[in-house]
């Protein structure tokens, strides 16, 4: 499933990737210019209603990718997991975008297409980018004065479907309706205030409506893959995992890897309120299954040097913890072997007061009977590395991270 599980530097090479970025940017700006966007006066033009084509190219261009994307998504051509989506800080986003709209009035460019204009020799083109590197240059200077601000009212990775809690072909249908809107609109603006001839626009701008629309259609009846979905996909690659043992780590592994600096781990206990509040690990944090789908966004946006354990009183509800993790694309996730029973059962002699272990009362249900709800105040929720040498086969291996890393504003 892409994005391909080789990097381009992987299968081109070094400098080979390069020439893949260069050729996509000569591209981006051959475009742009075709376009005239290297031109600050018809840009500007957008903003007193005369020319809208700044409007209807970078809206045309996201309507179209959105539809590809997530059609793309549908049919499990593409894990949308890893496609980068900015994480939302809505003031500071606010602010910036109010910021960037005025720069780009009185300027004519935005960076984009600054850029372009430069590359074709233009001096306000020159003079909007020198402008720009000294923004970028001052802003890095003074973020320290407001960080409280430019880090506030974060919510992570936020999309419009997540706002209105609607199905993902819905929401992208309801958004090529409103850009065609925005489209036609645009169209008597310019022919009002402009005097554009829009007789002599291309009728094939309906057609286009028209399969953007289709498109839309046939997205919601496709519908976006469950992790159910997508772990059947993954199934026969990723069920030998589980019959060899090799994602069940240990808990002495699990106690090194908690007092490794060099790693953050994140350990998602996957019980009942009941049985968590008797005991857990101490950091643990309780998730259901049902409600661990909502956790994946951030969980994707740890950094890469982060490690996922789930956990229940024995391994069957942290396999399928385990199971949606993996189908979400969230990398280096593991299972704590034998559950929180195997781990009292290892460090028992770390709490004194620790009740015997009975039989197991059945699948997946804790082994011992607390008198209280102890939490994570038992000693043996934070054992001492030192006083307990086990042996055990390490499992855990750093993967490269697959999750979204980055982006940028063209």
């Amino acid at each position: 499933m892409a994005p391909f599980p080789l990097s381009l530097a992987t299968l081109l090479g070094h400098w080979g990737q390069y020439v893949v970025y260069l050729l996509i940017g000569v591209g981006f700006g051959y475009v742009l210019e075709s376009a005239g966007f290297g031109n600050s006066l018809k840009l500007a033009r957008q903003f007193y209603f005369q020319d809208l084509t700044v409007l209807k190219v970078m809206f045309g261009a996201i309507i179209t990718a959105m539809l590809l994307i997530f059609t793309a998504s549908g049919l499990g051509l593409l894990d949308y997991n890893l496609v980068w989506v900015n994480p939302t800080y809505l003031w500071p986003g606010i602010v910036g975008g109010l910021i960037m709209g005025v720069g780009f009035i009185i300027g004519g460019f935005c960076p984009g297409t600054s850029l372009v204009s430069l590359a074709t020799f233009k001096l306000d083109g020159l003079f909007f980018v020198l402008g720009g590197l000294f923004g970028i240059f001052l802003f890095g200077e003074t973020v320290d004065s407001f960080a409280v601000f430019w880090n506030s009212s974060y919510m992570g990775r936020f999309t419009i479907q997540d706002w209105l809690g609607l199905p993902v072909g819905v929401v992208v249908l309801l958004v090529i309706l409103m850009a065609l809107f925005m489209f036609w609109g645009g169209e008597q603006l310019e022919r009002l205030v402009g005097g554009k001839n829009l007789k002599l626009e291309p009728k094939m701008r309906y057609a286009g409506a028209g399969l953007m629309v289709l498109g839309a259609v046939i997205l919601i009846i496709i519908g976006q893959p469950t992790a159910a979905d997508k772990w059947q996909a993954l199934a026969p690659a990723k069920d030998p995992l589980l019959a060899e043992r090799s994602v069940q780590i240990p808990p002495a592994e699990l106690l090194d890897t908690l007092h490794n600096d060099a790693l953050k781990v994140i350990l998602l206990d996957v019980r009942s309120e009941g049985d968590y509040n008797l005991f857990h690990i101490a950091g643990a944090e309780r998730v259901t299954l049902a409600a661990l789908p909502t956790l994946i966004p951030d969980l994707l946006l740890e950094p890469a040097n982060t490690i996922f354990v789930a956990m229940s009183n024995d391994e069957t509800a942290a396999t399928e913890a385990w199971k949606m993790l993996t189908a979400e694309s969230v990398p280096n996730a593991y299972i704590l072997e034998g559950g929180l029973n195997h781990w009292l059962e290892t460090y028992a002699s770390a709490d004194p007061a620790l009740p015997p272990a009975t039989p197991s009362p059945g699948d997946d249900r804790l082994r011992y009977e607390f008198a209280l709800a102890l939490g994570a105040q038992s000693p043996a929720a934070t054992p001492d590395p030192h006083e307990f040498a086990v042996d055990y086969t390490p499992k855990i291996q750093l993967k490269l991270k697959r999750g979204p890393s980055g982006g940028g504003c063209g």
